[in-house]
């Protein structure tokens, strides 16, 4: 099973099993499905720094850069990092 499969579907698993590894699946899912993407032939990337993706895209994109900063917070080391 691929990595940009969808949470919660029975027999699916991440390939990625790193903290924000569940964020990162959902987000790349989110902008590949996107108009942007899919239609105007732009990168993930692209289509967020041009502003082109759509705002439950960019809400995911805010939780995966959180979860990242988390990481490297030393107050994370009693709290545990934040994801799914």
């Amino acid at each position: 099973m691929t990595e940009t499969s969808h949470r919660g579907e029975e027999g699916w698993e991440l390939a990625d099993k790193s903290t924000c590894g569940g964020l990162r699946a959902d987000l790349k899912i989110c902008l590949l499905e996107s108009d942007c993407c899919r239609k105007e032939k732009l990168t993930p990337r692209q289509c967020l720094d041009q502003r082109k993706a759509p705002p439950e895209c960019y809400h995911l994109f805010e939780y995966f850069v959180a979860c990242k900063k988390s990481m490297i917070d030393p107050r994370s080391r009693f709290r545990g990092p934040k994801g799914y």
